[in-house]
């Protein structure tokens, strides 16, 4: 079913080294840190190169946001195409999402959020954010009544981003698919489009897995497509979309991919981060289900300074003055991936890469600075939030035309 000859991601197996790693929708893990190279290869994806960079920064005049220049947005699909698009100024625009599985995001939740924004603020194109309530529901037990406080509570987190409500659209697939003929339109025409086998060598599903489960994927891949929301785009029902996300959420857009052309849309572009690791190392993602591998943007500082000390995995050695001798490891050292994604500082970053690797740095020291870091992120987060009420969340979550003209 996927484009491209790429692998399906039931379980996808390192052979050179030993190496194994799962990465799907639902589970990240690896006996080592994540490869991502291995995986541009095994999802037939594109590396974002230096000359893609360039070109972006080029055309939109604007400097590459650290995600892109550090290589934390490194994979996409026909980002070169929406380049294109820009520079001859016709209209596409951007798609992520959330699914709701906690009162509070993650600081990992923030990344394709943070990213977003800028590309938003960047291209000034319309965004469209799914709340996939509905998958939550068939995936974990959890009433339908305390799905929709935590989907309110997290839409929240994501407008302290500073989205503006005229160019953002965002939607719980629970109440949008029982307003929109249109949307359920596309979901049932991209549902035709695929067999069980299909879905079944895409995403793993069992004869076990209740039939909402192997329906879904068609739910997340309609937003791709703007003629799922005519508010929006009027007639215009071919406009190409670019979508942020993790790379773990790849194997529904190559799905979509592949469906796209059966039904007479231009495929969806894409742009893949890599993973916030678990605080207690590499070989797999923050998870909102184990709440010492994550901070919570509803920590206190003392909870953030509490976590990093106690959790956050070390690349420093046994005894200082082995440290001091032979420096640490940066490629496993918790906190200084952390800083890669949250310290804006190149100059900085790169002192502390050659201070630690070095041993002029000692593990407390780089501890110490990232907890500093993210009690400053988390606080801003938490006051922008505190100013945001449900009802300012439910005029984003209206059905309505933005301030864009098609």
């Amino acid at each position: 079913m996927a484009e491209d000859n790429t692998t399906k991601l039931a379980d996808v197996k390192i052979d050179d080294t030993a190496e194994t790693q799962r990465v799907d929708p639902w589970t990240v893990s690896a006996s080592k840190a994540v490869n991502y190279d291995k995986l541009i290869a095994e999802f037939g994806s594109n590396k974002i190169d230096d000359a893609l960079i360039e070109r972006f920064e080029r055309l939109t005049g604007q400097k590459s946001h650290i995600f892109l220049r550090r290589g934390l947005f490194f994979s996409h699909r026909e980002l070169d195409e929406i380049l294109t698009l820009y520079e001859n100024k016709k209209p596409f625009y951007l798609y992520t999402g959330r699914g709701p599985s906690s009162g509070a995001l993650h600081i990992g939740h923030l990344i394709p959020f943070m990213f977003t924004k800028w590309l938003q603020d960047v291209f000034d194109v319309p965004l469209i954010v799914q709340m996939t309530d509905d998958e939550k529901y068939l995936w974990r037990d959890i009433s339908l009544d305390e799905l929709q406080k935590i989907t309110i509570s997290n839409v929240k987190d994501i407008l302290a981003c500073g989205f503006d409500v005229n160019k953002t659209f965002i939607f719980s697939d629970l109440d949008y698919m029982g307003q929109s003929t249109a949307f359920n339109t596309i979901v049932l025409k991209v549902r035709k489009c695929i067999t069980f086998n299909q879905v079944k060598g895409i995403f793993g599903f069992g004869d076990s897995d209740n039939i909402g489960k192997i329906s879904f994927p068609a739910i997340q891949a309609a937003p791709a497509f703007s003629a799922s929301f005519p508010q929006i785009f009027g007639n215009a029902k071919n406009v190409k979309c670019l979508i942020p996300c993790a790379i773990d959420q790849d194997p529904y857009f190559r799905m979509t991919r592949d469906v796209a052309p059966r039904l007479g849309y231009v495929k969806p572009a894409l742009i893949h981060s890599q993973f916030l690791p678990a605080l207690q190392g590499t070989q797999t993602k923050m998870s909102a289900s184990d709440m010492n591998s994550s901070i919570y943007l509803s920590d206190t500082p003392n909870v953030i300074k509490k976590k990093i000390n106690k959790y956050a995995y070390s690349g420093g050695r046994d005894t200082i003055e082995e440290h001091r001798r032979l420096g640490g490891d940066c490629s496993i050292d918790i906190s200084y991936q952390f800083l890669t994604f949250f310290l804006e500082d190149d100059d900085e970053l790169a002192k502390i890469e050659k201070g630690y690797s070095s041993g002029e740095i000692l593990s407390g020291e780089l501890k110490k600075r990232l907890i500093e870091i993210l009690q400053e992120i988390v606080k801003n987060h938490q006051e922008k939030r505190s100013q945001l009420t449900d009802d300012i969340a439910r005029e984003f979550m209206k059905s309505r035309k933005l301030k864009y003209n098609y």
